[in-house]
């Protein structure tokens, strides 16, 4: 069974000390944090004169270390920093926590000069970048050729007051991202889609939330054809819709809000088989899923006054003599016939019947979230995520969450003529069209077909849901890119 690992690898403490030769020398390791403009007197009594040189010489976003020659052998890291945009500004504290060595580091003091806005805003994005390089993703070496683990951070003592608020707001942030990552980085093997779901049903129990699952014969009952078309190639019959619930508002009988996600544990493209280049990395294609968990996690650990569900769509896309085919017609579960045209668009097939499904409980927002199409990636390239909406209005809060939060999205048109790319002869919807262009448009158009109306629904297809070089401050290809965003999403629409 997946043991889940501690989400939060670093701790944070407040300790409201002045800065002094003493305090510095009782730490290994001091990160040193200089406003781009203002009083730098304090620093320069604690150094010598040839270091305050330095100093007072370092230009914007510049760094520099040095070790000073006291009992503990203090390794200072200081950068001078100007505050920039949040994406820039966590990109800043990445390379910022990247410098330093391999010294033993387990406690490592942090002062920052400047105002108060500025020492929040340093602390937290510091914060995350050294939660994010200390949570480490699963190895699988042999004892034999096990690598040396490196020396991590484990508590950073920040020496000036922080907002209490902001850093519980962050632990859930670092947790959610933490468990998604954690999920999708793992091998396909191992998180088959029968561990997946046990994962989840174990994570339910210890968080004392409501669990079910649609199994494929429950799933039938209800006539989730489009699931049901891209499961029904797999060997094993372990796939499924997961559902949990959290009532942060007993009080209300409604629900608030309802996070998707898209769970394919591995996609070969089905009977359009993916070539080796795009197949190799087809075990994240389930990081939606992870992803909506995440913030489903991030939420309840803020313990919001909400009504949350999360709806989760787990299975493989399989090749086998029982995988659909181009040019089946599928019902799915809201009476929607559906042309197939190309088997490895079968995200959209598992996400429809999920959406259906999801608005039955009438939610009054739907979140979903899936690595769905290589055109988002190709519009934007892997540093923003796309996103679409039913309520063109909600454009502004969409790209000011993610600028906010430092996950940057761009929203992309969803008007009615874009149907056009998915009309069907024999059906009532293609899935997809036949040329491919606009794809990312055309899945979020075939996907709004399977949403109430009513219901505020916004769809992110997660374009930097895995990078080469990491994104921001988050060092690992897998970014777990979304809990952040929703949560600010969230906060911006007066959800939270």
């Amino acid at each position: 069974m997946l043991k889940q690992p501690k989400l939060i690898p670093v701790k944070l403490r407040y300790k409201n000390n002045k800065l002094t030769q003493t305090l510095i020398e009782s730490y290994k390791v001091l990160l040193l944090v200089i406003p781009d403009s203002g009083s730098r007197k304090l620093v320069t009594k604690c150094f010598s004169k040839n270091i305050t040189t330095k100093l007072n010489a370092l230009k914007k976003g510049e760094m520099f270390t040095f070790t000073l020659n006291n009992k503990n052998l203090t390794q200072v890291v200081v950068s001078r920093f100007s505050c920039k945009s949040r994406y820039e500004n966590l990109v800043w504290s990445r390379n910022f926590i990247e410098k330093l060595s391999d010294k033993e580091q387990e406690q490592v003091g942090l002062h920052i000069e400047g105002e108060e806005s500025q020492i929040n805003e340093i602390t937290e994005v510091v914060y995350l970048a050294a939660s994010a390089k200390n949570f480490k993703l699963n190895t699988y070496f042999s004892k034999k050729n096990k690598k040396p683990a490196q020396k991590s951070i484990k508590s950073i003592d920040v020496l000036q007051p922080i907002n209490k608020e902001l850093i519980k707001k962050a632990n859930a942030y670092i947790s959610g991202n933490n468990l998604a990552r954690w999920l999708t980085a793992l091998p396909p093997n191992i998180l088959d889609a029968k561990n997946y779901i046990q994962f989840i049903k174990s994570y339910a129990q210890e968080q004392q939330i409501s669990f079910e699952f649609f199994s494929e014969k429950k799933l039938r009952i209800l006539n989730a054809g489009a699931f049901l078309a891209v499961s029904q190639g797999n060997k094993s019959r372990d796939a499924g819709i997961v559902k949990l619930t959290y009532t942060g508002n007993p009080d209300n009988q409604s629900l608030d809000l309802a996070l998707v996600g898209k769970g394919i544990i591995f996609d070969t493209g089905g009977n359009n088989l993916k070539p080796f280049q795009y197949m190799l990395d087809m075990h994240i294609d389930m990081e939606g899923s992870a992803v909506a968990l995440g913030l489903f996690h991030a939420l309840k650990e803020l313990k919001v006054n909400l009504n949350v569900e999360v709806w989760l769509a787990i299975t493989e896309n399989r090749i086998s003599s029982n995988s659909y085919k181009s040019q089946d017609i599928i019902t799915a579960s809201n009476g929607t016939t559906i042309q197939a045209i190309h088997t490895d668009a079968e995200g959209r097939m598992v996400l429809a019947d999920t959406l259906a499904l999801a608005c039955k409980s009438k939610p009054d927002w739907i979140l979903d979230f899936a690595t769905l199409t290589g055109a988002c990636e190709s519009a934007l390239t892997t540093k923003y995520a796309g996103v679409f909406t039913n309520k063109m209005e909600l454009h502004e809060n969409l790209i000011a969450a993610g600028s906010i939060s430092g996950e940057r999205v761009w929203p992309f048109p969803m008007d009615a003529d874009f149907l056009e790319l998915i009309e069907s002869d024999i059906a009532d919807v293609k899935q997809c069209s036949e040329s491919g262009g606009g794809d990312h448009i055309a899945a979020s158009k075939f996907l709004e077909k399977f949403v109430s109306k009513e219901i505020t629904w916004v769809h992110t297809d997660l374009s930097s849901g895995y990078t080469k070089n990491g994104l921001a401050h988050i060092p690992t290809r897998v970014t777990g890119f979304g809990i952040g965003f929703g949560l600010e999403l969230l906060k911006k629409s007066g959800k939270i």
